[in-house]
Order: structure tokens, then sequence, then C-alpha cells
């Protein structure tokens, strides 16, 4: 193939701006080949850079007692005590999934996967973050099933639970959907396993599926904005398949029991090229590549497309080579490719041969530590005015709650995680539906639990606060459950990073962040900055997600209980009414307006330090989020099947979404030691109603709880259930 010349139209459509074509003539001091500008281009763009977020992913807090392995590797890994360690991270597949809803999704989900084991983990759980644009968009329907059916396709033949997750509708990600993957696995503390490779002349080896044209320039695609072409893009979205997956799972967990392994990387973003670059960079050596060895499904493939292609089910491994045949042996046996492509060479160099030619020979370490940094300028926008709650209409409460309840917001998500397998492995012990999931650790007596939460709407009036509220959610739905939060990882989606009020809202929402898990002792450890999802110039809603791990040492502490007749229900956390931004606003009003509430991360941690040491006193609890206590206090009757009676008829009362609270039930003479309890520990905890009869009743206005359960559970199929 007679490959093209280098122009600046050819240089543009692979994401290199002038200046950085310049730093690369630099660095060659010569024109690149085409090869060398593919691999430039996926390696200098910000799906795999971070060009645009590494100042200020820097200042996020990483370590503690508690963290084996922070970011820069596939996944975090976290120390759960008795020698064993939980790895996990979030990862996003936006652009794709918008692009092929359901290929996009389930090579989203696949993708997170390999991170997880490639590290020497098996995966126990998994969760998703989704956003879809309004439910009447032409295209919301068909991205719903599509990603839906994609990430249950993938999961369920794979054999993971999903235990976890959200759902969200907004005109913002009309054209841009956001799909955010998370898993975690299960490993032995002392055999987790790196990418960094080692030892000079060391075998460089191909493992898993054979090599297609399928997701060529897929990370490009990942780092820039949608316009009217986005149809052309369709050949950049991978193709899974699960089956494949499962088998080089257990085969590279057998493989790591051999002691063949010194690294090893899976194949992601920019496929070939990037795991090689970074396990060279880690291990500061070059590699050498020979692509006549590599497995190829398609005939005819050039050195471009090889480097480029991210199809699935790969891994790139540096083995030791007196454990070659054993190695081998492993990957035959589960029907697999086995291939020695290269080599570890001592100096910094990157030669990728084909055909007896060399079609790229560049500096390594260029491509991948020293990739372009840029300190994005930024403005702060002035938050918005505080909501005049006088402003706001009267409300009958019960209709205000059927409101919420009808809307695909704030309805029950079953008709999306039904199609999931939640209790595949047969450890779940909470499935979706209430707060966060929880799962057994084989074998022992203890939990880990799983959440993932952001409010976009707040970030995108107060970033800060916004961010600090995502985190503060994660530690109450884990601490609901009276786990111990122990770390997070984090997907960034934001719009064009070069508008500088899209670099203030990345910026504010760090900070935010960087508070809050320093505050609360929930590190990050891993994580996904997902830029450029806008499409003709409008960004999404900045959604910050927050996924995290919390740990339950013994059953005895766990409050996995129901409500039931009888049970008092109290309010820990001050309540003022805080309606700016408040779904009931946003749904009965139409009205987004008014700041974000305000976090205090103190309140955060002596509330929740409150739970933990009376867990014994709580038979049922639940954080107070969206819809406030109103929509708190339903789902906690509907869960229980029985009825609930509130004191209080205010809007403020009912649906503000004041942060820091939480909804418990237990029975009154429990009531009567945690109102002591709360007292000594200069908590505020109130009486707000009490759990009886099949009603649910709020103020004077009363309703049947079994109406308002077929509503919250009829609207999401109601919207989306015809194909």
């Amino acid at each position: 193939m007679q490959e093209p010349d280098i122009t600046p139209d050819l240089i543009a459509a692979h994401g290199l701006r002038p200046e950085e074509y310049d730093r690369v003539l630099e660095i060659l001091g010569r024109v690149p080949s085409f090869t060398e500008l593919g691999i430039f281009s996926a390696m200098w763009n910000e799906h795999c850079s971070y060009k645009s977020s590494k100042k200020w992913l820097r200042t996020l807090p990483t370590s503690g007692p508690q963290v084996i392995c922070g970011p820069g590797e596939n996944a975090g890994v976290v120390d759960i005590g008795d020698g064993q360690a939980v790895v996990f991270k979030m990862e996003s597949h936006n652009h794709p999934s918008y692009i092929e809803p359901y290929q996009g999704a389930a090579t989203g989900v696949g993708g997170i996967l390999r991170d997880v084991f490639t590290m020497g983990a098996r995966p126990v759980a998994a969760m998703n973050s989704l956003s879809f644009g309004s439910p009447d968009h032409p295209k919301t329907r068909q991205l719903v099933h599509g990603v839906v059916e994609g990430v249950g396709g993938y999961g369920n033949c794979f054999g993971v639970p999903t235990v976890g997750g959200e759902v969200r509708f907004d005109p913002a990600y009309d054209g841009n959907c956001l799909v955010n993957a998370f898993a975690a696995g299960l490993a032995d503390a002392d055999a987790i396993f790196y990418s960094a490779a080692s030892g000079v002349g060391m075998p460089v080896v191909y493992l898993g599926a054979k090599t297609g044209r399928d997701g060529v320039g897929g990370a490009t695609m990942a780092s820039a904005e949608f316009d009217e072409s986005i149809e052309e893009k369709r050949p950049t979205v991978q193709v899974g398949d699960p089956f494949t997956e499962k088998r080089l799972m257990e085969a590279t967990l057998e493989l790591m029991a051999t002691g063949a392994v010194i690294s090893i990387q899976d194949m992601g973003a920019a496929g070939l090229t990037c795991s090689a670059v970074e396990m060279g960079d880690k291990g500061r050596l070059g590699i050498r590549l020979d692509l006549d060895r590599v497995p190829q499904r398609e005939q005819a493939m050039t050195a471009y497309e090889m480097m480029l292609s991210e199809s699935q089910e790969r891994m790139l491994m540096v083995l030791r080579p007196e454990k070659e045949a054993e190695a081998r042996a492993v990957f035959e046996k589960w029907d697999l490719d086995f291939a020695i492509v290269g080599e570890t060479i001592p100096e910094d160099r990157f030669l990728i041969l084909h055909g007896n030619d060399v079609k790229a020979e560049l500096p390594l370490s260029t491509l991948a530590s020293s990739a372009p940094e840029y300190d994005r300028p930024f403005t702060e926008a002035e938050g918005p005015a505080p909501l005049d709650p006088d402003s706001v209409p009267a409300l009958d409460p019960v209709d205000g709650l059927k409101a919420l309840l009808g809307s695909v917001n704030y309805c029950s998500r079953q008709w999306v995680y039904e199609q999931y397998d939640t209790m595949v492995m047969a450890d779940t012990v909470r499935t979706p539906g209430l707060g966060a999931g929880v799962i057994r650790v084989h074998g022992t007596q203890k939990m880990l639990a799983f959440t993932s939460d952001v409010t976009p709407r707040y970030v995108a009036a107060n970033p800060e606060e916004g961010g600090k509220q995502a985190v503060a959610e994660a530690y109450r739905n884990l601490t609901a459950v009276g786990a111990v939060p122990l770390a997070s990882t984090d997907n960034l989606n934001f719009g064009n990073p070069e508008k500088p009020e899209i670099m203030g809202q990345f910026v504010g929402a760090l900070r935010g962040i960087g508070a809050a898990v320093a505050a609360l002792d929930m590190p990050i450890v891993s994580g996904n900055v997902s830029l450029y999802n806008e499409t003709d110039g409008t960004a999404i809603l900045p959604t910050p997600t927050i996924g995290a791990v919390g740990l339950i040492r013994d059953p005895e502490t766990a409050i996995l209980g129901q409500a039931r007749d009888g049970h008092v229900a109290l309010v820990l956390g001050k309540t003022h009414g805080h309606l700016g931004q408040s779904a009931i606003l946003a749904e009965v009003f139409n009205r987004v307006e008014g700041d974000a509430p305000p976090v205090d991360l103190g309140a955060e941690r002596r509330h929740g330090e409150f739970i933990r040491n009376n867990h014994a006193l709580i038979k049922a609890c639940t954080d107070l989020s969206d819809g406030g206590l109103a929509l708190a206090a339903f789902e906690m009757a509907d869960a229980a099947g029985v009825g609930v009676q509130l004191d209080a008829d205010d809007m403020g009362t009912l649906f503000g979404e004041d942060q820091g609270r939480y909804l418990i039930a237990c029975n009154f003479d429990q009531a009567e030691a945690l109102m002591i309890a709360a007292g000594r520990a200069g908590v505020p905890l109130a009486s707000v109603g009490r759990f009886t009869g099949e009603s649910v009743r709020l103020g004077r206005a009363e309703v049947p709880l079994a109406e308002l359960s077929a509503l919250c559970r009829g609207a999401f199929g109601a919207a989306f259930g015809q194909a």
C-alpha cells in the first residue's frame, strides 16, 4: 500500500494541532511516516495523554494506609484485610456508545473488566452510570435500548453481577450520551500484577483474540467533538465478544499463577500502540515489535491499522523466557492466540517492523511521559442567585411526590436492572434498587459495598459544591448499609476544555472532589477523564461521576434490614429546606434555578460515624438526596411494603435537598436510645413520622401506597418499554 503524503489536512484529521505537529518534527528531525503520525496521534490525544487535565488530577488525594496502588495502573488496589485486596476502576465509553449504542456500551464493560483482571483480580461486581438526552428526543429511545442491551449482553455472558448504578435524562445529553462503566475484583494483596516492563531482551507476547480493523482511530475519535459527520465515525467503534473475554480472563489468571508474567497490560484505547508504549515507558525501556507475527483476522492489514486497531479481548505481556512453553500451553488450552511479537530493548526507542520494512522508529519516552501538557485558561462563573422560597408556588405534597415518581429521572429503574444478571456468582447480598449494592467476599465474613453518584445540575450551578456533593453522597450511600468507605474512582465527563468556562467547571469540580475525599478519607485510586463531550458546540452538563467502595468487616455491623409496621422514622442531619436546584423544582415547575445545596464535610463525617457507631439500633437506613425526605420515605416504604406517615406538609421539609442527612427506621425504644446517643455526640436527630398502614401520608394529604408503587414501577417501562 502506498502511504499517503503528510499534509496539513491529514495532520488535522489525526487531531494534532499545528504546534503539536511542529513538536513532532522537532523530536524526529524529519517528517514522520504515516504510521508514526498515527502513533503520535493516538498517544497525544486527550483520551490517552490527559494533556488538559494532568495538572489538576495531580491535586487529588490518592494515598492512605489502605491504598496498595493508586492512579497510574490499569486499576486501583485497596487493602481489605486478611491478605486480600479489592481492585476497581470506572471508565467511560461515551462517544462509541452514541455512535453505536450496543457495541459501544458492551465494549465499555469489556474494557473495564480487563482493567481489573489484568491486575490479577477476579471480577466480582459491576456498575454503570448512564446519562441520556430528553426522553422525547428522537434518538433517546434507540440509545436507551442499545446501551442497556449492550451492558447486559456483555456483563451477563461474561458472568459478573451488576450490583448498582444510575440513569439520568436531561436535554444537555441529547447529542452526547454518557456511558460510564465500573468493575471491581478480588485479589491476594501480595499477588498484584503491574504493567512496567523490566529486563532487556525479554519477549513481548501478544495474548487473546486476533487483530481486526474495528476500532482503528477510536481513541482519537473519543478526543473530539461531534458534528454532522458523526455517522462516518462508525468504523472507529470496537466490536466485543464476551465469551472470548471470559476465556481470556481464565487463561490470564491461570498464566499469572505459573510465574511467567513479568508485566502485563490490557490493549484498550489505542490498542497495541498504547499498551506497548506504556509498558516500555514505565520500565524505562524500549520496545521492538514485528507486526508480521501479530495474529490477524483480516487480510492485508497495514502497520498503521495494526498499531491503531482497538479490537477487543487482547493483552500484551512481557514474559519470563524460561516459562514460554508453559505459558503457551495455557493459552492454547483456552483456544486463544499466544504470539511472541517483539522484545524489550535497552535504548529509548519504539521500533515497528512490518514486511522487513521499518514502519516507525520513535523515541518511546516522548510518546507517553513526554506528551504535551496544557495549563488551559479557565473562568469561574459567578454562582446563580439564591432561590427565593416565596417564588415557589404552593403544591399539594402528594401531587409533588407523584410528579417525581412518574418522572423517568426518579421512578424505579427495574426495567433497566432486570435486564442485568445481578445474582451470578451467588454472593450478591443487596441487588440494585435502593442505595449501595452489597456482595459477600466469598469464603469470609466480610462484605463489600459499591455505589456510583453525581448530581450534574448541582455541578453546573456550583462546580465546587457539586464536586463535594458527589463524593458526600457516595459516602452516605456506603454508610447507610453499614460500610466503612475505603476509596473512590472518578469518571470526569465534561465538554471542550479549550473553552474557559468548561475548564472552569472542571477545575471547580476537582477542587470540591479533592476536598471531600480528603475530609472523608476516600482517596481517588483510579479513574478516567472524558472531555470534548459536545455536539455542534453544545456541551453536556458537567458530570464528574464518583464510584466508591466500602467494607463491612463483620455482618453484625451491616444495616440491611427493612422498615416494618410500627417503626419510627428519624432524620439525622439538619433540615433547612433547600429547594435551589432541587428535583421538585425541575420536575414540577420546569425550573433549574438557585444555588446547589452547600456541603458541610465535617458534618458529613460526624453523621456517617454516628450511623456506623450505632448500627445496632438501626433497622433500615437510606441517605436523603434527590427528592428529599418525601422520596426517600416512599422508597423505604415501597421496598418494605408498608405505609409511611410524615408529620410535615411544607415543601422545604418534604422536598428540600439539604445535604448530610439520613432517614432511619427503628423501633420506639431504639429511637429513644438513638436520641440520647445523638445528644451526646452533638448531632441533630429528629422524629419525622412513622411507618404504618397501607398508605403514604404527607401532612394531611394521603394516597394508597399501592397506587404510588404502580406509578413508580411502571413509568420507565411506559416511556421506553417498547423497542
